[in-house]
């Protein structure tokens, strides 16, 4: 099966624009359109219009490399935002209207780079968990940026 599928794939774009090594993506629709979020060592969260093949937005504000990047399912259901998430070795996590060209939230609680980040598949995205070298995971409330709870792990 997969050389069935090797040896019938073939590169359809490439997405050009980080300084360094990209270490996630995401992939989302929002009004009919398609589009990409990375992340970088470069410390830079980008976004990328899929269908135009080429970058629409350049977020700078981490201060170390991107680990995650996400589309924020729940901003998207509860408030028709187009909003990514992501998470860093600067210890935060933060969140972008790339609409309208902006950071709307930060959460602030990890000792340690933020490796991982996660939107719940239940209550409309409204936890996210996120993993971190200081050894805990922790949960989040979207909705008001409370963390609920973290485990040593």
């Amino acid at each position: 099966m997969f050389e069935t599928f090797r040896s019938s794939s073939k590169l359809i774009k490439t997405l050009t624009g980080h300084a360094s090594a990209v270490f996630s993506i995401d992939c989302s629709t929002f009004d009919d359109c398609q589009f990409i979020c990375s992340g970088s060592r470069d410390k830079t969260v980008r976004v990328w219009d899929v269908d135009n093949n080429k970058q629409i937005q350049s977020f700078n504000g981490h201060s170390d490399l991107v680990h995650c990047v996400k589309f924020s399912s729940y901003h998207c259901h509860n408030y028709r935002q187009n909003v990514i998430c992501s998470s860093s070795h600067d210890k935060t996590i933060r969140f972008w209207d790339f609409k309208h060209n902006k950071q709307i939230q930060i959460f602030n609680g990890h000792n340690d780079g933020v490796s991982c980040i996660e939107f719940s598949p239940f209550n409309g995205g409204r936890y996210l968990c996120s993993g971190s070298y200081d050894e805990t995971i922790r949960l989040w409330d979207v909705e008001t940026s409370k963390s609920l709870h973290f485990q040593w792990i």
